[in-house]
């Protein structure tokens, strides 16, 4: 089972049991079944302490720490959960796999990760 550790480190997603990849095939492998799509979503809102500096902090301009933290965390929970679903369908990887966002209203956002699950044999 895919579970969320530790803290989140800023990166790449760590590839477990199942294949993640953006491209539409996988090298070696051929899909030998398709079984639909999967998805995780995370709504998020910054605390008031990250509102607060990071509101301060974008008059200045740069990066905003702050606010890094919250969107990297809410894409790997997204992303855990999306693997989590393709485990349930018993998939061997997710293709296509991509990221959305949205925000629906002011300081909260909804972070979307979601792909194609499939099975795979070795060519």
């Amino acid at each position: 089972m895919i579970t969320q550790q530790g803290p989140y480190r800023v990166g790449a997603e760590p590839t477990q049991t199942i294949i993640v990849t953006t491209a539409t095939d996988i090298a070696g492998h051929r899909i030998t079944s398709y079984l639909g799509i999967v998805r995780g979503i995370v709504v998020r809102a910054t605390s008031f302490g990250q509102g607060f500096v990071g509101a301060f902090k974008s008059l200045a301009g740069g990066n905003i720490a702050e606010y890094v933290e919250v969107c990297e965390t809410a894409r790997h929970e997204a992303y855990v959960q999306m693997l989590q679903h393709a485990e349930q369908l018993g998939a061997h990887a997710v293709i296509a796999m991509r990221y959305d966002a949205t925000e629906f209203a002011q300081g909260v956002t909804e972070v979307l990760a979601y792909g194609t699950a499939v099975r795979i044999a070795a060519s």
